[in-house]
Parts: C-alpha cells; structure tokens; sequence
C-alpha cells in the first residue's frame, strides 16, 4: 500500500488543575518508573515521531531557578537514541504551575521564560506544542468550570483563549531564539455542531468558534471576523489586534478528532437524557454526541481534514486518534483514521501523518479528569500490571506505520458509530459471510449465551454451536467441524457446572472438564487457532488469607476443583498460547439461576434467604468477564488469567449487599455457616481471586449497581 501518510505516537500526559489538587496523568500510568521500559515499548511500534510532554507544570513547579530535569533529559536522549523525533508539549490541558493560571497577565510571559529555558537545554528539538487545545482548555477551565480558574463565563473563556494563544505566540518566539527553525505544531479538536432548524444561530456561533484559536494565530481575527462583535464585546480590541500584528502560524496544524467530538444541538428534550440538557440565557437545548442520533452521525476524518485543508491551506496530522471503548473499536477507530486521512491527501489535501494518541492508556476521562475515581482506559498498551503489554491495537499501529493495512478478523465490520452516518457505506450490514468467525462452545449456557450477546453487540463474526451439536469430548468430531467453519478462535464456555453433583458423576464431570479442553488445546494448536478457556477458583484450598493470584498452587478440594486443575495443566502444556481464565461466583442479568437473582426472588415475597457466611468469594459479573475476556482474546494473550469484579465477600454480605441496593430488606438474608447449607462437596473458605496482571476488572458494588440498571432495561426487575 503505497500513502504518504506517516504514523506518530502519543502518550496521554495532561497536567490539569482541580482546585488545589494537580492531576498528572503519567504518574498515574507509572511512567516516571519504568522510563526505559516505556520508550522500547514504544520504540517497537515502528513510529518515528513521538508527542511528548516537558510540561511547566512538572519541570518548574517552584520556578525556573528550582526546575528539576531529570525526566526530560532522560526522555529526551532516550527518544534520541532510539531515532524517535519528539514534538515537545509544554503546557496540556494545564494552567501552568501553582504561582499562575490561564486569567494571571503572568501567565503568556511565564510559559515563554520556560519555553526559552527548554531550548536552551534541548536545542536540537525542533517540533513543539506550546499549549495543547487552548480553545477547548478554556472551554473547560473557564466557561464550563471544570478545571482551574472554575470560571463559568463568557469574559473568562475569552480572556484565558486569548492568554493561551499569546502564550503560545511568546513562547515559539522565544524557542526560535535559541533554534530558529523549530515548526509549531498547533494542536485543537476537530468537532464541529450541527442541530435542528429551530436552533440553527446556537450551531453557526458554534462552529464560528471551533476555530477562534487557530484564526488568533493565523492573524485572521480581524474586525472582518464573524466573530469579532462577540469577543470584542467581553474583550478589549487592543488585546485581539496583537495577534494580526504578530501572526504565528502552524507549521503543522493538528487536529484532535474524536468519536464525541461532532455534536448535534436539539431543543426536544424529552427525547434526550437529563444529563445532556443544556442551553444558551435564550432557549433550553441537549446537546448529544452526533454519532448517536440517527441520520447524523459523525463527519468522518476526511470531511474533517478537507474543511481545515479548505480554511488554512497549513499542513495537516490527525494529532489524536484514540477511543475509549472495546479493543476491536478501539482498532476500528484508528484504522478510520488511517482511511480518512488516506482520503483527504488522495483529494488534494496536505495531510502529514495521524498520531495513535494514549498509547499508554489515560485515566478517569470519564469524569473529564475531575475525579480521581480510577477509570483506565487502555491504549497500544496496557500498563495495569505495572509494565507496558501490548494490546490488539499495537499491531495495528505496527503495521499501519510500515503503510501495511492490518487484516484482523474484527476489522471487517464497521464501528459502532458509522450506523448513524447517512452516506455511510456501512449503514447496512455488511456481508460478513467470508469473514474467519469466533466458534462459541456452549451456546446454551450462562456464559456461551453472554459471549453470543456480546459477539453480536461489537459485530464479531461468531459460530455458535451447543454440546449437543458438537461433542467437545469426541477428538474426530472437534478436528472436523473446526476444519468446517474455519474460525480464528474459539471459546470453550461448556463445562459440568453443577459442584456438588460432580461428587457422584466424576467420569462425567471429568470427560467435559478436563478432557474437552485438552481436545480443544491440541486442535487449535494443530490449526493455529486462539483457544480460550474458563476454570475457577475451586482449584484453591482456602488456606491462605490474601486474594490468590496466577502463580500459586493449586490444591482442590472436591472433584469439580480437581477436573478444573487438571484441565489448566493439559491445557497450557498442549497448547502454550491458549488463554485459560480463572473466575468464580457468576451473577448476571440475563438468567434467574445466579446466586443474586435467586437470593432476591427468595426474600421478595416476604420469605427468609440462608447463605454461608464462612466462605470469602470474589463474585464475577458475567457482562464485565465476558467483555474482558473477548478484548483479552483479541490481543492474543495467553496463560493463566484471574479475572472476577475488585470485591471480597461472604456468600451472605454479598446476597445483604444485593438486598439493600434492591430496596429489600437486607435481615431476610440470614448468615449461617455453610456446613448447614448441605452442600455435598467441600469448599474453601477463601477463595478470593486477584491478579498479577493488574486490576482489569471493575469493583464489585459498581458492578451490582450495573446488575439492576441491566436488569431493569431488560425489564426483569427483581
């Protein structure tokens, strides 16, 4: 494939301000301590141009004369080393340290001295990013209140845009000092408005002021601009007039493109949710995603890039492709990108590269960084586990930065937000019938039918075949069906789940436990098929008092523990790269045979509910295992994983837990201990499940919150 488009990287480095409290985002990825580490991983994605902070607010917290170096020096020579060019941020999404902020007159001067500063100590750096996203940094510091100065106002949103951009302009005059062809590279998001007739002016004034930023720059905010009465108005003239008399214009104008960018503004707000209401001092509107309104949808890279190609005639990158979502969108989106900018060049414009943005991953956007709740979002790489793993869409990245399009199974179905796109090619459902499948074992299970839901909600292709269909235990039968339907992978959710009486059926228990997954592990390994497979952590005794992990022994008490165990050795010894799943203590939404469902339909009409209260668990919310587990298997991993909800609880606390949320009364649920229960196999005790691979999974009681939300839209309510 022969394109002119480069592949950057990024890591998500925001240093915002919440009041006092300073949110850094590679602290909180653990960069700082793993520096050598991060930039092989990176180095190893192919990139050649790498997005880097040096921020004000982490190197010279306490001014100049007290800056502390030491991290970008030993980036920076890094990045050199490893024939990676940096575009240095100095300032994302920040207000500059402790001593200023975005409304401070210090704040332009102060950035510039620091800016000057860094030149001086790296003049072999060519690119920068003075302020990242100064308009939409203003938009939330300052008209929306999230972050500091938490103004909410028209004179403050244009006093802080105007600050960021003269920082801006002082500060690459005060670099080109020092290098005299450092190019800026101006980062900003790309989203545009577009609503209903009624509220067409709000939509105009919006997408007006997108690109205020870009036009104080650029020397084009004139008295000619159509936005000149507005910022005169809550501005002084003088203060807009320095910028046409001291242009400074990209080298490289990037755009910020995400999934949420594009907004859609509709005053029918009985359509929308309470969340998404808003409005202007005239009229009450919602303001929703674009790509979730029907007939919208989003632009699309390339419309993105044309309009600005159209309005600056300035070279382009896409500076952020990112989204926080499932693995395979996650691919989708980047290789949209890819596609759109592809486009745009092919049309004429000068599109340079698109830069796969949060390649370490980025914390709690969710709450647009204002509460430090723990919301990870991974990126090409996951860095729970305290070490960079390469996730699916690191293989995207390499190959897209050799010009290679990637060719994974899940790419052949479109993202979830084309559906809404009107001129989409993919608004109908595309012909996915020679597309390799997932094969799901157990379809009529609890979890076959969870990976079933799941398959068809992210567009996998999926085979879904019951026991009865296919007998797992008959090795010529396995071998020919596989041969058959040709899959990429396949997920053994069968199994002999009933405990106690696996104490009387041991050859039967054995045969599907243990037995049909060894079968399993030697045809994938024969065909090169993904395997994965589920056990549990009966396989432990109980005898330790901390959650167990991956790496230690097992000990089985009863005969399903023992099946399970024997199943994790043959497994991984047939089949190395198989993926075997540890979880335990399955609730759900979609079946009434789960412990909280059963718990609840029991005390509801008034009766009592016994359950153990000497057995510690930590319970799996089947929607959250399956989710986790399908973007597990999609990034090829393999080994023994534990994956159940942050949480350990007795079988009693947790039916109370469930009682109380459900407005029941938690004294119906009546501790006892579980010999009274007669229960024919023994359990542990202590079963606690956690992993070596980092929390990967949700706490539990956000979990049971999303039970009865789920249960609830499916109109199954306890």
């Amino acid at each position: 494939m022969s394109t002119p488009i480069e592949v950057w990287g990024g890591v998500e480095c925001t240093i915002n301000r919440v009041g006092e409290r300073f949110y850094d985002q590679l602290a909180r990825c653990g960069h700082y301590d793993r520096l050598d580490a991060d930039l092989d991983a990176l180095a190893a994605l192919g990139i050649r141009t790498l997005r880097y902070p040096v921020l004000w607010e982490r190197v010279a917290p306490d001014g100049l004369e007290r800056a502390d170096w030491s991290i970008a020096d030993a980036v920076l020579d890094g990045l050199k080393q490893r024939n990676i060019e940096p575009i240095v941020g100095l300032v994302h999404h920040g207000s500059g340290p402790a001593s200023t902020h975005l409304l401070d007159d210090g704040f332009a001067s102060g950035l510039a001295a620091f800016a000057r500063a860094v030149a001086e100590r790296y003049p072999w750096v060519r690119l920068y990013t003075p302020v990242n996203e100064p308009l939409t940094t203003a938009r939330f510091a300052a008209l929306y209140g999230h972050w500091y100065p938490h103004r909410a106002d028209d004179e403050a949103f244009v006093a802080a845009l105007i600050n960021e951009c003269k920082a801006t302009a002082l500060a690459m005059s005060a670099i080109r000092t020092v290098q005299p062809d450092a190019a800026l590279v101006q980062t900003e998001d790309a989203g545009s408005t577009r609503s209903t007739a009624a509220l067409a002016a709000q939509a105009e004034f919006e997408n007006a002021r997108r690109w205020v930023s870009i036009d104080l720059l650029t020397g084009r905010v004139t008295r000619e601009h159509a936005l000149w009465g507005y910022l005169a108005s809550v501005s002084q003239p003088r203060d807009l007039d320095w910028f046409a008399d001291h242009p400074t214009p990209p080298a490289i104008l990037g755009l910020n493109y995400y999934v949420t960018s594009d907004r859609y503004l509709d005053e029918r707000l009985h359509r929308y949710p309470a969340m998404t209401h808003g409005g202007n001092a005239r009229v009450r509107y919602a303001d929703i995603e674009a790509a979730r309104v029907d007939g919208i949808g989003i632009r699309g890279h390339a419309a993105v890039l044309e309009e600005a190609w159209q309005r600056y005639r300035i070279p382009l990158a896409v500076t952020e492709a990112h989204l926080g979502c499932t693995r395979e969108e996650q691919m989708r989106w980047l290789l949209a990108a890819w596609d759109g900018a592809s486009l745009a060049h092919r049309r004429g414009a000068d599109v340079r590269a698109i830069t796969a943005w949060a390649l370490l991953g980025s914390w709690d956007w969710d709450s647009l960084v204002t509460d430090p709740a723990g919301h990870y979002e991974s990126g090409a790489f996951d860095v729970r586990a305290g070490a960079p793993r390469p996730t699916a869409l690191a293989s995207v990245v390499r190959d897209l930065a050799v010009g290679r399009r990637p060719d994974h199974p899940v790419l052949h179905a479109p993202g979830w937000w084309e559906a809404a796109r009107p001129s989409s090619p993919f608004a109908a459902a595309p012909n996915l019938g020679s597309v390799a499948p997932i094969l799901v074992i157990g379809a009529t299970g609890t979890l076959g039918r969870a990976f079933i839901r799941e398959c068809e909600q992210r567009r996998i292709q999926y085979v879904a075949v019951s026991r009865q269909q296919l007998d797992i235990t008959d090795a010529d039968a396995v071998r020919a069906y596989v041969a058959r339907v040709r899959p990429w992978a396949i997920v053994n959710a069968a199994g002999h789940v009933r405990v106690d009486e696996a104490e009387q059926e041991i050859r039967a228990c054995r045969k599907v436990n243990a037995v049909a997954p060894a079968i399993l592990a030697a045809v994938c390994r024969k065909a090169g098929i993904r395997l994965i497979t589920f056990s549990s952590d009966l396989v432990f005794d109980g005898g330790v008092t901390r959650p167990y992990v991956e790496s230690d022994s097992v000990s089985p008490l009863n005969v399903y523990g023992r099946t399970k165990a024997e199943a994790e050795r043959r497994v991984l010894a047939l089949a190395p790269d198989a993926l075997v799943v540890r979880t335990s203590a399955f609730f759900g939404p979609h079946d009434r045979h789960n412990f909280v469902t059963i718990a609840l339909d029991a005390i509801t009409g008034g009766g009592v509910f016994r359950a153990a209260n000497d057995i510690t668990v930590s319970p799996t919310y089947v929607p959250d295992l399956v989710t986790t587990a399908l973007d597990l298997l999609i990034d090829g991993a393999s080994g023994m994983w534990h994956l159940a909800n942050d949480g350990a609880v007795t079988w009693s606390d947790f039916a109370q837990r469930a009682a109380s949320l459900a407005h029941l009364d938690p004294t119906r649920i009546v501790g006892c201990a579980s010999d009274a229960l007669g229960l024919t196999a023994p359990r542990p005790r202590y079963s606690v499940l956690a992993s070596a691979h980092g929390r990967l999974m949700c706490p539990l009681d956000d979990s049971l919150a999303r039970y009865f939300h789920d249960r609830a839209r499916l109109g199954t309510a306890a």
